[in-house]
Parts: C-alpha cells; structure tokens; sequence
C-alpha cells in the first residue's frame, strides 16, 4: 500500500516515523519545499513513548514525485483542508481514499465535495503527540484511534488501513457511527480546548479550579444540546462527566489549541466551539458560554503583537 501523509505536524511526523517501519512505501508531503528537503535528509525524531529514535523517511513537497497512492491521510489544521487536498490532487486517483485525522466537524464534507463523499473517511486519534521542532515528536500517549465512513459502511481497504495501524502499535477500531463519534470528541474539545487557550493552564489545571470547572461544563453542555437537537447519538452515557474524566487522564497535556497560541498562531476554534456557535444560532439553542470563548480566543490570536508578556 502507498500512503501519503500531508502536513509534517506533530501527528503528521509522529504516523510517518511509524508507518515507516513497515513495508508499506510511505510519503510526506509537505507544503514547503526547503523544510521538505531537510526532513528527507535528516529524518524525523522521535522522543517519549518507546525511546528515542529517528526514522529515515521520504519528503517531498512535489507531488509528482509521488504518483497516485492507495491512501492519503490529511494531518493538516482544519483551515487548511480546502487548500491540502487540492494540493494532493495529483495523488489522488479513482480508487484512493482520503483519511481526514484531524480536529473539529466540517473537514469531511470539504473533503468530499472535492473528490467524493464515497472515498472519505473520518478518523478520531487519542494518540498523544506535540511537535518540538522541525521533525521532532514528543510521543506522550497511546490511544485509541477510530475509522469509519459516515454512510457506515467498511470496506476492506479500510480493515487494510486498521491492520497498517496496528501493526505498528497504533490500536485502531473500525465504526459504523463516526459522526457520533466525531461529535463526542468534538464536545471534550468545546469543553477544554478553549479554556487551556484562555488560562494557559494544562489540561489538568482546568480542574482545579471551581471557575474553569463551571465554564468548562456550560460550554459543554451547550454543545450537548445542540447535538441532541441534530439527533447525533453521541457515545458517552454522561458527556459531561467524560470532559472531566479526559482532562484528569491527560492532565499533564498541552491541549492543540494551547500549542496553537503558545506559537502565536492561528487556532482551530472555528471549526470546534465555532461551530457550536454557528449550529446553535440556527437551531434557536442559547450558545452564550461557546460564544464568549470563541470571541476570547479569536482576541488572542489576532493580538500576538499588542500583547503584554
């Protein structure tokens, strides 16, 4: 199987270095053609779970280069998913599919509108990982990661796609509901990302905190509405309680969006409590508390230069 991985973030460099081990021929793309060159000559490191290490691995930042693959997977922030898979075009031919491992709702259906709902599959990752440097991965989590069409069907290419995870440690399910499952995770992160952003306290630090604890709820209890009114059957008895329960497992982590604005970056709230916003604003459901973030966070990362350290 050809895989191609698109964008050398932290997921991206962490299922290249991995997926390298195996006989499968693996790529990264990447935009950036310097950058591709030094990652194609000094490899990716890896740190944390599993030692240290460095995987020699093939980079380009041309896609001819590549020709067509079996399967590409997009690592790349939701606001870039229009403009990476136009770039990935010319691997993309009749038969490949397209595995969109990323945060927030909307990437599949973008995904589907360019090359067809049919070929997409959306994924959900506990994996831990944060990029430290130009190809450097600090593995801190297994977790699990789930597959699946949102027509729920399963293909074989997709059980090829859970054996190539597997095989290299990354336990992989297959679902026949992965929009429920894309909206469950969607609700941890209304409920964590943005407060870690604001507060720039780690996962755990939003428990320990009566005020965080209270935001944190409300926001993810908006959420739960608006899922509910959309008839999205969401795979946690208590989802709120399953917000908390996550920050405690992964207390020590560096949420994305925390990441996001540490960097002076632009974040992924649009396409996480954003959305919440947009799809309660249509469907009458008060959003205030998912409102209020979304302005805070958006303040943040269009301020870096005003900002006051």
């Amino acid at each position: 199987m050809k895989i191609v991985i698109v964008g050398p973030g932290a997921m991206g460099c962490l299922l290249c270095a991995y997926l390298s081990k195996t006989k499968e021929e693996i790529w990264l793309l990447d935009k950036n053609k310097e950058r591709a060159f030094r990652l194609s000559t000094s490899g990716i490191s890896i740190e944390g779970i599993g030692g240290s290490w460095t995987a020699k691995a093939r980079v380009t930042a041309e896609p001819d280069d590549i020709g067509r693959a079996d399967l590409v997977i997009l690592c790349v922030k939701s606001y870039h998913t229009k403009e990476a898979i136009a770039r990935s075009r010319p691997v993309i031919g009749q038969e490949t599919l397209v595995l969109s491992l990323q945060n927030g709702i909307g990437n599949i259906e973008v995904i589907g509108e360019t090359i067809g709902h049919d070929k997409v599959i959306g994924a959900v990752t506990n994996l831990g990982a944060t990029l430290t440097g130009e190809g450097k991965v600090r593995y801190a989590g297994k977790g699990e990661t789930i597959i699946g069409r949102i027509d729920g069907k399963t293909p074989v290419e997709m059980r090829d796609i859970r054996e190539a995870f597997n095989k290299v440690g990354f336990e992989t399910k297959i679902s026949r509901d992965i929009k429920g499952i894309l909206w469950s995770k969607l609700i941890i992160n209304v409920g964590i990302n943005p407060l870690t952003a604001i507060t720039r306290l780690n996962n755990g630090g939003l428990l320990e905190f009566e005020w965080t604890r209270k935001i944190m709820r409300e926001a993810a209890t908006e959420a739960v509405r608006v899922a509910k009114r959309k008839r999205i059957k969401l795979i946690y008895d208590d989802p709120l309680a399953k917000v908390e329960a996550v920050c405690e497992a992964t207390a020590a982590n560096i949420s994305s969006m925390l990441q996001d604005i540490l960097k002076k970056k632009r974040t992924e709230i649009d396409f996480i409590n954003g959305v919440i916003v947009r799809l309660g604003q249509e469907l009458g459901i008060p959003v205030t508390v998912n409102t209020l973030l979304v302005e805070l966070v958006k303040t943040i990362e269009t301020s870096y230069n005003l900002r006051i350290d």
